[in-house]
């Protein structure tokens, strides 16, 4: 028999289980891998010395890769939070409780990222000083750290102190005793046990993408001029329904309350596609109202996030600490607006009002309203609240204790009870989520109780009701026509030189409804309509090239094959409900015609085919976004051995259509790109040109977009992102890449003199460093990395001063970054006295991220801007 039981749970993630040393490891954590788990039976119900509780896992194995298929592919908060609570290892007093830590086992840059942010998703803001940063007033910042400590017992701990680590680097590492673990390459490791091995891979492929744990039904819903759709009233344990959550209709638009896991799944069921989407009200930063927040960027424009300053100052640092960005960049991909507490917000005549909720992380219920004849209709959205009792308890005298005032008390417990016409309730119980009988008092119109993994009691279902997912409680009919409304306007921006009686042609066309997993049009068929897509998700599947993407609403479908009279050589099919504008093709054809449209057409008919049949612009992009796209489209060709020099005045990306490129530095190869790659996105990503050298490798036909056009568009800058990260880190793991990252090259210049001295003498120290490590050598390892740290710090310094005097406008974000490294190389410094040979290997791999990372990427970016202040 077998001691090693692997077992697949879904695509890019498994479950290894070693039974004579007790290891339950979970390799990979999307969001909702914990719902996978429980549903394959790894979690079940258990009882030890009379106290029930849940088996699980002990470990997890983390991608390499932050970001797979578009979303997170590492979100341990859940899976961590089921060992310390359901399973009680952090329980005093339970029996599990035996002095054993989760264990997070993985490469130092993604465990180090998962320990910030779970420590962000246990506490949020940690200091008075982060709170007033956020925008609060100094005295309620100490207000809201007593109420932060009473919920943490009085001290806010760092993740380490409770989750033990397993960092894997190059080489064998032993997780628990005699269990072996070796990195292959990217995602894919060998683990052994006493002879035996198996191997897990933890990649997606194609156009994989992490599945739902829960089937939906499909609906077909119509757009309200004010009402609430409920999308979610389970919890994040509720194996069969989403998360608490609602959209809200404001006349036609699509409003989200928070995203948790899953959110574009939830849509698709739904009939609504992420271009449709508005923007989001978000309540917290916990996973499960948080983990779709990489779902919403799946568009073409930015969504607006409406949130307090407070919440989006908890929400961005969990992020960054996730994605290892700046907290600033989280504007790359929504338009911030910040809302005031206890005050009518308005968004767009939609009147929102956020109240603070006490709870561990920086909190928000909102109260939505808008004026109807007789006053006004209203809805509460009251997430991840705080039980009358726990409050209570809470109750403090002196503002030197832990704890809330009386006052507050009362002031939460009249914003909780605040009569709405719609009300839905947390009513998960326990120390921080509310109670059902707390709201029997309530004199809301319909209260909707949910937050919970089980369906309601019996006092529950007296005091409210529930809501399952896909229903919807109107609160203002609507009598207008939302979806001809959206076709005049989509129709006026495609074609704004077309006269109104022109436009009004097309418009009196029927509005048409394809059932989920209908077939639009066919490939080889000649279509006789034009389908203007008005809601819902369409997939278009090319058999060309084996591809399918997602178009949402705005998409024209079948335009060309109509207007040319030829086969079409795509399918297009339905992934939902979907409506879409019937235009006949001789109506369109005449529309054209009229409006000397053939030519246009026809010059953007090749670049559009293939944005259309691309990974990284044939979802999401709708057809007006296409048409600017296309209209800055450039190809191009070159010859083999010809260098490519990128435009620095105005930077683009560049993609292959044809032929390959070899990225170089020195005289070596890193990486070669081949056909449907792309290159010269590090400008538009970090604000700095391409640093390796570009040479075309067999004869290259490409395409060249600018920056401009497209570095505003939410799905190119995700894509891009995730590209690029896993590129650079086949970089690292390549004999090339190891050896060139580590000689300094004049391409790694900043243009400073004294920074590329400082540099060059780092490059020096660090390979002696690694030298001294391959060679085992400890002692000698040891006094080198003495002498770098010195040097490092003194060079930091130095930098910073030089950038103050320049008032790069960074420099606040660069010290941070500073600050991170120095303490991530003085703990590796402990580590290595203390002889841990597998330290010496991590060592290794940190100093050359440190140079890829930093001195090749942030270090480049101040040197982009002196160059830009000089030539000013």
């Amino acid at each position: 028999m077998s001691k090693i039981v692997k077992i697949n749970i879904i695509s890019g993630v498994e479950w290894v289980e070693i039974a004579d040393v007790g290891l339950k490891l979970l390799c990979g954590c999307p969001s909702d891998v914990i719902k996978h788990i429980m549903k394959r039976g790894l979690i079940a119900p258990a009882e030890k010395k009379g106290v029930p509780y849940e088996t699980g896992p002990n470990a997890i194995l983390l991608s390499d890769l932050m970001l797979q298929g578009g979303g997170f592919s590492n979100l341990a908060e859940f899976p961590i939070f089921q060992m310390f609570y359901r399973q009680g290892l952090l329980l005093p007093d339970h029996p599990n409780n035996n002095g054993n830590k989760p264990l997070l086992v993985g490469s130092r840059e993604q465990v180090e990222a998962q320990i910030r942010y779970i420590y962000r998703g246990n506490y949020g803001l940690v200091s008075e000083r982060e709170v007033i940063d956020a925008g609060i007033s100094p005295r309620w910042a100490k207000d809201l750290m007593r109420m932060k400590k009473y919920f943490t017992g009085g001290n806010i701990k760092p993740a380490d102190t409770f989750l033990d680590t397993c960092l894997v680097e190059q080489g064998e590492k032993e997780i628990v005793a005699g269990v072996f673990i070796r990195r292959q390459k990217t995602n894919i490791f060998e683990i052994t046990y006493q002879g035996e091995s198996v191997i897990v891979d933890l990649n997606l492929t194609g156009s994989q993408s992490y599945p739902s744990p829960y089937p939906l039904n499909y609906y077909n819903l119509d757009r309200d001029y004010f009402s609430v759709i409920h999308s979610g009233i389970g919890d994040g344990w509720d194996v069969n329904r989403p998360s608490l959550s609602s959209i809200i209709i404001y006349q036609g638009g699509v409003y989200l309350v928070d995203a948790g896991p899953n959110v574009v799944n939830n849509l698709v069921a739904l009939g609504i596609g992420i271009n449709e989407v508005e923007g989001i009200f978000h309540t917290h930063s916990h996973d499960d109202h948080f983990a779709g927040l990489a779902d919403l960027i799946r568009g073409d424009r930015k969504i607006k996030y409406y949130s307090t300053s407070l919440v989006r100052g908890s929400v961005t640092k969990k992020l960054s600490a996730l994605l290892n960005f700046e907290e600033e960049q989280f504007g790359d991909f929504f338009e911030v607006h910040d809302l005031q507490y206890d005050t009518w917000n308005s968004v767009c005549g939609l009147e929102v009002k956020p109240m603070h909720s006490p709870h561990p992380v920086e909190s928000v219920i909102f109260v939505f309203r808008t004026l109807w004849k007789g006053g006004y209709r209203s809805y509460g959205h009251f997430a991840d609240i705080t039980a009358r009792s726990v409050l209570e308890s809470m109750i403090v005298d002196s503002d030197k204790q832990n704890g809330i005032s009386k006052s507050e008390f009362q002031r939460v417990m009249s914003n909780y009870l605040e009569p709405v016409d719609l009300k839905k309730i947390d009513v998960g119980g326990g120390f921080i989520h509310g109670e059902a009988a707390d709201f029997r008092i309530d004199k809301s119109v319909k209260k909707i109780l949910g937050h919970l993994d089980r369906p309601l009691n019996r006092i529950e279902k007296e005091i409210g009701a529930g809501a399952p997912f896909g229903t919807v409680d109107t609160l203002i009919p609507d009598y207008q026509n939302h979806f001809r409304h959206c076709a005049n306007e989509y129709l006026l921006s495609y074609f704004p030189s077309a006269m109104a009686y022109q436009i009004r042609s097309l418009l009196n066309n029927k509005i048409v409804t394809f059932n989920p997993e209908d077939i639009i049009l066919k490939e080889d068929g000649v279509n006789d309509n034009i389908y203007l897509v008005l809601s819902g998700n369409v997939e278009l599947l090319s058999p060309a090239n084996d591809s399918s993407n997602i178009l949402y609403a705005g998409s024209i479908l079948g335009e060309m094959s109509s207007v040319y009279n030829r086969q079409s050589t795509t399918t297009y099919r339905a992934m939902s409900y979907v409506r879409a504008l019937c235009i006949p093709s001789n109506l369109y054809i005449e529309f054209v015609t009229n409006n000397d449209m053939y030519s246009v057409l026809e010059k953007y008919q090749e670049q559009r085919n293939f944005m259309q049949n691309s990974w990284l612009f044939g979802e999401g992009i709708s057809y007006g976004t296409q048409n600017r796209i296309a209209h800055v489209m450039e190809s191009f060709s070159l010859l083999e051995g010809e260098e490519i020099i990128p435009e620095v005045d105005r930077p683009s990306i560049y993609f292959i259509i044809s032929g390959t490129v070899e990225r170089f530095v020195g005289s070596s190869v890193l990486e070669t790109i081949s056909t449907h790659d792309v290159f010269g996105e590090e400008q538009l990503l970090f604000g700095i040109p391409g640093l390796f050298r570009l040479r075309v490798a067999s004869p290259l036909v490409a395409y060249k977009i600018p920056h401009q056009t497209i570095k505003n568009i939410p799905i190119i800058r995700w894509k891009l992102l995730e590209s690029y990260n896993k590129r650079s880190r086949g970089w690292m793991e390549s004999d090339t890449g190891e050896e060139q990252l580590l000689k300094w090259h004049d391409e790694f210049s900043v243009a400073v003199d004294m920074m590329d001295d400082h540099h060059k003498k780092l490059f020096a120290m660090s390979e002696e460093v690694i030298r001294a490590v391959s060679l085992a050598d400890s002692q000698v390892a040891q006094r080198a990395l003495v002498f770098l740290i010195d040097y490092t710090q003194f060079h930091f310094k130095a930098e910073e001063e030089m950038l103050e005097i320049q008032k790069y406008p960074e420099l606040h974000q660069h010290k941070r970054i500073h600050e991170r490294l120095m303490e991530t190389i003085i703990q590796l410094q402990k580590e290595l006295a203390d002889n841990n040979y597998q330290t010496s290997i991590n060592l290794g791999v940190f100093l050359k991220d440190w140079i890829l990372n930093h001195i090749l990427t942030e270090d480049q970016k101040y040197a982009h801007y002196l160059a830009k202040s000089d030539a000013s």
